[in-house]
């Protein structure tokens, strides 16, 4: 059996192989972490390589993903489905080793790391996501949620201000199921670091109410102990601070930012094989190598002690055990359908004149008792956003519910949402105000790149929200959210397109959903069944033309009923118009064309009409069309007085219109 050293020279090797082959990519904090790597991985990991998903495997996070040269070697060595030839691709177009670790690209790789401090973040949202399934599916003698998150991060993640509200949050929790890793190597890209990070880390974390301890991170057997007495500490998160060296190995570049980002060149390969005694060729990996990292054998017998574990479980509590199953499976309720049809009649039978913060509000309390993965919560705006409902029940400290108060941490609630979704098990969205969207937007952002299914519902839509001035006002982040790939984004008109845009955001498996709401009261707009049918298009007709239309008038949200009211005054002068409805530009541009120009017909001028920037609406209404829209900051004023002095009245939609005709 090889030695612990030669192992974590394995990663190494691999690492600077990949790194010079593809003359690109980071080489040092691999190098430096393979030590620290080993002994987790081989000695303390839970996880079966053939079984990649199991449920209850210890999870394992990247946070500084630019080393992603060091999960790659792991998950190839201890025997996961990802071949030396990926390896030997990296960073080339289509390889399973993309320059940062993706989100199902490979097997094992639990989240998409790169933007640092997102990483430790979702970890955050992993360890949350197993303390609340342990709540709610753990019976005494029965402990079928009982795992551990592993975050390895820099300083670069500790730097970045996200860090901050999620391990402030993860100490107030008491999250004994998360580990930590600092690789403690005073470097980052522009050099040594002491000229702009000097926090005194261990200090910082004790004050978050972490359990911290220092090791030599080339120290495999204080390594070992650290993560040990990490795993007995179980009311508190554990950062296990690892002094490093980057670039281990390497005579001339270790311990310098030379070999951060920058391949370390094929003489210095050569001169750090000969001082690692690693007498191998370039991706050649010898049989005990190999034998001292294979966990197939190890993780098909973990997973068989759980399955069983789960068996005796299912025998005495098959109910739970069936929803422990649908749950992490990500399947909707057997009811699911009949629930969300009652929920959309509801909401178009009961005809109310509400905000949309307020018919979401409603979709909430109306769905939760058909969901009880539903996970809620707000960055200290839940009587704003109004996200809670009263069958929910709020986590207070240590006592664990289903409606979280993050704080005000925009960003991280999403990034741990992230996580939460990742980990399986609930359907999270969180709330804030949606100018604050930009605060969290490159969270946002990783959820639509991974393809997964959060929920932002967010609030105080526009310049309508009125009095708190333009430092709160929306002017572009709706039109900004719509940019993001696969980022589906609803702007409803009233109760009825809030109800089917809450279903499809909790229909939708492949991708996030933003709700953006009003804050002002909407009028509830009368539809036949045909248009309510419709509103999943993205966009419908809500008020045809008498005759062959002249205009088209294309609103969302609050700007719905004015098109509907300067429908009324352009017909008394002659012109006909068609109100189009448009609550998902993002859902309408996937229909197909037939559908597409029976809403929005060819030929016909167009007139588009939303409290934001305009240029978005070039792409519907062309440059011989109109826009009804604001491309400067707002005022503060009461909201009406706003809009109108902002030219959202009849007398400028009816005036934009015949500018163009």
């Amino acid at each position: 059996m090889s030695s612990r050293r030669n192992l974590a020279n394995a990663i190494r090797a691999l690492t600077m192989d990949a790194v010079q082959k593809a003359k690109s990519g980071h080489p040092g904090a691999p190098m430096g972490m393979a030590d620290i790597a080993e002994v987790l991985w081989n000695d303390h990991m839970k996880h079966n390589p053939t079984s990649p998903d199991w449920a209850d495997r210890d999870r394992f996070v990247l946070s500084n993903g630019h080393g992603s040269m060091l999960i790659y070697s792991i998950l190839h060595l201890t025997g996961y489905d990802l071949a030396m030839e990926q390896l030997a691709s990296f960073r080339q177009l289509h390889s399973q080793c993309a320059g940062h670790p993706e989100y199902g690209y490979a097997p094992g790789i639990e989240t998409t790391t790169g933007p640092l401090g997102q990483g430790i973040t979702n970890g955050v949202g992993f360890a949350m996501a197993e303390k609340l399934m342990a709540d709610q599916f753990n019976k005494p003698g029965h402990e079928i949620v009982d795992h551990n998150t592993y975050v390895f991060l820099g300083d670069g993640c500790l730097m970045e201000g996200i860090s901050h509200e999620a391990c402030s949050l993860a100490g107030t929790w008491g999250l004994g199921n998360l580990i930590a890793f600092w690789d403690d190597n005073n470097i980052s890209i522009d050099g040594h670091i002491d000229g702009w990070y000097t926090d005194d880390t261990v200090k910082r974390f004790e004050a978050y109410g972490w359990h911290v301890v220092s090791v030599d991170g080339h120290d495999p057997d204080a390594i070992n102990a650290a993560i040990i007495e990490a795993k007995g500490v179980k009311d508190k998160p554990s950062m296990i601070c690892c002094k490093t060296i980057i670039g281990f190995g390497s005579p001339n570049k270790s311990g310098s930012h030379d070999c951060h980002g920058a391949a370390l060149g094929d003489e210095e390969v050569a001169l750090t094989r000969k001082e690692l005694g690693w007498e191998y060729e370039p991706f050649v990996i010898p049989d005990d190598v190999y034998a001292g990292w294979d966990a197939k054998e190890k993780g098909a017998k973990v997973e068989a002690e759980w399955n069983a574990k789960f068996d005796a479980y299912a025998t005495e509590y098959p109910e739970l055990a069936a929803e422990f199953k649908r749950r992490m499976a990500g399947e909707l309720p057997a009811n699911w359908k009949q629930a969300s049809e009652a929920l959309i009649a509801e909401a178009n039978n009961k005809k109310e004149n509400l905000a949309s913060r307020q018919s979401s509000q409603k979709c909430i309390a109306g769905l939760a008792p058909t969901l009880p993965e539903f996970l809620g919560g707000s960055a200290d705006l839940t009587g704003s956003n109004l996200t809670s409902c009263d069958s929910f029940k709020h986590v207070s400290g240590k006592e664990m519910g289903n409606y979280i108060s993050y704080g005000v941490r925009e960003f991280g609630m999403f990034a741990i949402i992230n996580g939460m979704t990742l980990h399986g098990g609930f359907i999270p969205y969180g709330g804030t105000f949606h100018m604050f969207s930009d605060y969290a937007k490159s969270a946002l952002r990783m959820a639509a790149l991974m393809k997964i299914r959060t929920i932002s519902v967010l609030t105080h839509d526009s310049i309508g929200q009125g009095e708190d001035g333009p430092t709160h006002q929306p002017v572009e982040n709706t039109s900004a959210m719509r940019l993001i790939p696969n980022m589906d984004v609803w702007r409803p008109a009233d109760s009825t397109e809030t109800a089917v845009a809450w279903v499809k955001a909790i229909e939708r498996m492949d991708g996030p959903t933003s709700l953006v709401l009003s804050r002002q009261g909407l009028p509830f707009i009368e539809r036949t069944a045909d248009q309510i049918a419709a509103i999943d298009k993205g966009a419908y007709v809500i008020s045809e033309a008498k005759g062959a239309a002249d205009v088209i008038l294309i609103a969302t949200g609050s700007e719905v009923d004015l098109a509907i009211k300067s429908q009324a005054e352009l017909s008394g002068s002659g012109i006909q118009a068609r109100v189009v409805s448009m609550p998902s530009t993002n859902v309408f541009d996937r229909q197909d064309q037939a559908y597409k120009d029976g809403v929005l017909t060819p030929g016909v001028k167009r007139v588009a009409i939303e409290a934001g920037v305009t240029d978005y609406w070039r792409k519907y209404v062309g440059l011989e069309g109109g826009v009804v829209g604001i491309d400067t900051f707002g005022e503060s004023a009461p909201g009406g007085d706003v809009m109108k002095h902002f030219g959202f009245t009849v007398e400028n939609v009816v005036k934009n219109v015949k500018s163009i005709l």
